[in-house]
C-alpha cells in the first residue's frame, strides 16, 4: 500500500523535525505547506502592504489561507496519482476537521483507502515554555506574530486539534514531542507510520 502520513500541530511542535526523521526510512514526496506556498503568499501580502510574515491576518486568512492549503493539497494528489508515497506537514486544522476532505484527495487521485493507508502523526509539547523557545530558536520571521502576541497565540491553539476522518482510531497518533528526539523514539513513530 502507499502511504500518506500527515504530521500535524501548531508551530514550534517539531513537525518539520520529526518527518525528516522519518523520511530515512522510506522514499516519499515531502511536501511541506510552507515551501510549497510561503513565498507566493508573502509577495502577495508585500503588494497589498502588509507584513509577508503575517499568517494571522484577516486578508491571510480570507483570501490566501485556503489557496496555499488547497495548492499543498493539488501537489500531494499529483504525487499519489504518480503512485508515491506523501508526507504532508502542515496544522491542517480545518481540514482534519472536514470529513470529506481526505475522501477528496484520495478520490482525485484515482485511489481508495484500501490503497492507500493514511496516517495522522498530532506533533504536540506539553510544555508552553518548551514551545515558545524552539520558535525563538528557529528563527523564523513567519513566527514574529506569534512571539509578539503569545499570550493570544497561547489562548487560541488547540493543541490536539479534532480529527473527524474516517479512519480508525489506530491510524492517529498524538506525540509528544518534549525533550530529545531518540532514536527509541523514532522507532516507535517509524513502526506506527509503516504499520509494523
Amino acid at each position: 500500500m502507499q502511504k500518506l502520513v500527515f504530521f500535524v500541530g501548531v508551530a514550534g511542535t517539531g513537525k518539520t523535525t520529526v518527518a525528516l526523521k522519518l523520511s530515512r526510512y522510506m522514499p516519499a514526496a515531502f511536501l511541506d505547506r510552507d515551501t510549497i506556498g510561503g513565498r507566493f503568499v508573502e509577495a502577495i501580502l508585500e503588494m497589498q502592504g502588509l507584513d509577508p510574515k503575517d499568517r494571522d491576518s484577516d486578508f491571510y486568512k480570507k483570501n490566501l489561507r485556503d489557496l496555499e492549503y488547497n495548492t499543498a493539497k493539488d501537489v500531494c494528489i499529483e504525487n499519489l496519482a504518480a503512485g508515491q508515497n506523501v508526507f504532508m506537514i502542515s496544522p491542517f486544522t480545518a481540514e482534519l476537521k472536514n470529513r470529506e476532505w481526505i475522501e477528496d484527495v484520495l478520490a482525485a487521485a484515482g485511489l481508495t483507502k484500501a490503497q492507500v493507508d493514511v496516517k495522522v502523526i498530532v506533533v504536540a509539547l506539553q510544555d508552553m515554555e518548551l514551545q515558545h523557545s524552539r520558535i525563538v530558536g528557529r528563527g523564523t520571521e513567519r513566527d514574529t506574530w506569534k512571539l509578539e502576541n503569545w499570550g493570544d497565540f497561547q489562548k487560541r491553539v488547540d493543541f490536539v486539534p479534532a480529527i473527524n476522518w474516517d479512519i480508525p482510531e489506530s491510524s492517529i497518533l498524538i506525540f509528544d514531542n518534549s525533550g530529545e528526539l531518540t532514536e527509541e523514539k523514532v522507532e516507535k513513530l517509524r513502526k506506527f507510520a509503516f504499520g509494523e
